[in-house]
């Protein structure tokens, strides 16, 4: 008797976790771009340059991506932005 392997379910799994997704910072009147920089550097591990242009890509034209990924990696980053009261979202490539 032959068994056919099901596979489906084995690189369903192995796409969903290569998806390419996408952190946005979004613009807020609230908080100090000084803020706003460090919380970059110190969640999203982004250098004070790189932030710095993040924050003022953000401040300008009201979002911008901050950091590429995976779902795991990206979702908490996110809830930390959040915790520290920035506006942030995921979307997928």
């Amino acid at each position: 008797m032959k068994v056919k392997e099901k596979t489906f379910g084995l690189e369903h799994t192995q796409n969903k976790s290569s998806e390419v997704y996408t952190l946005f910072l979004h613009n807020d009147d609230v908080n100090t771009f000084e803020f706003v920089i460090q919380a970059l550097v110190e969640v999203c591990r982004q250098d004070e340059n790189q932030a710095e242009q993040c924050a003022l890509i953000t401040h300008f034209k009201g979002k911008c991506d901050i950091k590429r990924g995976s779902l795991p990696e990206l979702e908490p980053m996110m809830e930390e932005l959040h915790r520290r009261g920035l506006s942030a979202s995921i979307n997928l490539n």
